[in-house]
């Protein structure tokens, strides 16, 4: 693409960066209302009692499906993207992910265990061609740039948080007070909203995302940098397997313990059968990652080679990270004070408006900045999103006033998840300058910051629940120690989770960079698998030694794996050919 092709965005800014960003961070902010939305009350739902309108399934059982559903959504960006890439072009494949995912929310709407499952398998089909297509095309419009891409990822990121912050805030008070399909059906209601935004808008992208037009093989064969390296017989082979055993592996999980149907009921020496399938997909995949990987001209090679070990520490953060739509959600609903009396609820009405209020109020301000520019050209677009936000605030109103007239406040267990949103919120922009000023850090030390972080956020869990007796099913603690925990959760996961996404674009050439966000995903689904079946545990390990004990496994191993990775910078920094 020329030159001018992508510094045309840049003629009429919104806040420094192109108004095409802002459709983006808009689209991205309904899609993760949605997502968000239904996950913050997933687990509350399968696990509340039947007097409550649940369906009252075993933590276990819950966590499992929740660690299957998370782990899928990231996986399935591996096949839309290369679709999206290699077929039907980047913004048709966010019409077809938002669409799919509308009718996934549909269906979850309806009180039914069929409508259920065929929900959640159309909310993962639709964010395999969702989720990769979007930072792409924000990658082709910064590709001039570069200098921008950790700052505009980063206000990205902040559109991301901002739905995540709403779709938990109004999902959770429809699903807790109103009743659970109240709030999945309006995550739908926004991620349909989110679809027409982007469609009436898109031609404000240029000519970046439409339907691609084939390579010239040997012009792109010039470059030893962008070199063909064509999949062999061998390399699809290997695919297909890893694919399929590891497909079969995550959905056999939830299966055998709510079904109790187990595809792999054998055993080979001392692994049980599902472990052995998964390790020898494993030992497939990486088998075949770094059979291609040395294919690659030096420089690409050491690159992908970073992009690689990055991949591999992020599993950890997300492993432990993701406990918040799990073990933490019960820990808020189960061994958390939430009923806030006199001067406690005075307190907790004053504050949850603010912190409703202001950041919903930057956000429609950000809107207001956008219209400006846009309003004219894009007016239908404009219109939608304009409809949203009135609709957004009226809901917020009628949550504040029903806070306001009870007597005491009860805090909803999904409303905790709302401060990892609100922090990024408030502090992204001040990563955002960080990553652009002069003391920008190296990305190991990002990354290490990240994951350190993160293991203390759980070692504040640990010590407020530290006078928990052994095997305690309920207990009353302050709600002070989730709030410390998910903000230094949302610490850690500035410095690591938009700064990966800003060096898999740099370090991988363009051709390819819609699959290796699909690589990059497919370490984020491992970490969320990982974090059902872990948090899954808290039940056995709480009766076994304690709550106290659970949630320091989460502050050892992310905490360990941060400091190696600072301790690998040098071999990163050579690795990385300078980029920084």
């Amino acid at each position: 693409m020329a030159n001018t092709s992508t510094d045309q965005f840049f003629k009429n800014p919104v806040l420094g960066h192109p108004a095409g960003l802002f459709v983006l961070f808009f689209t991205e902010m309904w899609e993760r209302f949605s997502y968000y939305g239904m996950r913050a009350l997933l687990v509350l739902f399968l696990t509340a009692s039947l007097f409550d309108e649940g369906w009252a399934w075993p933590r276990e059982h819950a966590l499992a499906l929740y660690g299957t559903y998370t782990s899928m959504v990231y996986l399935t960006p591996i096949l839309g993207g290369y679709i999206a890439d290699k077929i039907i072009g980047y913004r048709m494949a966010v019409v077809v992910g938002a669409l799919l995912m509308t009718l996934g929310h549909a269906s979850m709407a309806l009180n039914a265990p069929f409508a259920l499952y065929l929900g959640l398998f159309l909310l993962i089909a639709g964010n395999g061609f969702f989720k990769p297509t979007m930072t792409s095309i924000i990658s082709q419009m910064y590709e001039n740039h570069q200098h921008k891409k950790d700052g505009a990822y980063t206000i990205y990121y902040m559109g991301v948080n901002a739905g995540a912050f709403l779709g938990i805030l109004l999902c959770g008070y429809l699903g807790e007070q109103w009743g659970w399909h109240w709030g999945f059906g309006l995550a739908g209601i926004f991620m349909f909203a989110g679809m027409l935004q982007f469609y009436f808008s898109q031609d404000i992208f240029g000519e970046v995302g439409k339907k691609p037009e084939k390579t010239d093989d040997e012009k792109a064969s010039l470059d030893p940098s962008v070199k063909l390296n064509p999949f062999s017989l061998l390399d699809k082979a290997f695919i297909v397997i890893s694919a399929v055993i590891g497909l079969v592996w995550i959905i056999n999980d939830p299966m055998s313990k709510i079904g109790d149907v187990n595809v792999f009921d054998f055993e080979v020496g001392s692994l049980s059968g599902s472990n052995f399938m998964i390790l020898f997909a494993l030992a497939v995949f990486l088998i075949l990652l770094v059979s291609r990987i040395v294919r690659y001209a030096p420089i690409v090679r050491d690159r992908m080679i970073a992009v690689s070990i990055f991949a591999f520490f992020t599993i950890f953060f997300w492993a432990a990270f993701e406990q918040a739509g799990g073990s933490m959600t019960i820990f808020a609903n189960d061994y958390t004070d939430r009923v806030l009396e006199g001067s406690a609820g005075t307190i907790f009405r004053i504050a949850n408006t603010l912190i409703t209020v202001i950041p919903l109020g930057v956000i429609t301000w950000v809107l207001w900045m956008l219209f400006k520019q846009t309003f004219e050209k894009y007016k239908w677009a404009n219109i939608i999103l304009g409809a949203s936000f009135v609709i957004i605030w009226a809901l917020v109103l009628r949550m504040l006033y029903e806070q306001y007239t009870a007597e005491a406040p009860e805090v909803p267990a999904s409303w905790f998840s709302v401060l990892n949103s609100l922090f990024i919120i408030i502090f992204a922009p001040l990563f955002s300058k960080l990553w652009e000023s002069k003391y920008n850090p190296s990305v190991a030390v990002k990354y290490g910051a990240g994951l350190i972080l993160l293991g203390v956020g759980f070692a504040v869990l640990a010590y407020g629940s530290s006078d928990i007796p052994q095997g305690a099913k309920v207990a009353a603690v302050s709600i002070i120690w989730l709030i410390l925990a998910y903000f230094f959760h949302t610490m850690g996961e500035l410095c690591l989770s938009p700064v990966g996404l800003s060096y898999v674009s740099k370090l991988v050439p363009g051709r390819m960079i819609a699959m290796m966000y699909g690589v990059w995903y497919l370490a984020i689904a491992i970490g969320n698998k990982l974090a059902g079946t872990t948090g899954g545990m808290i039940d056995t390990i709480t009766a076994e030694y304690s709550l106290s004990t659970f949630f320091l496994l989460f502050f050892f191993i992310p905490g360990g794996a941060g400091v190696l990775i600072i301790l690998l910078h040098p071999l990163l920094k050579k690795l990385m050919h300078g980029i920084h």
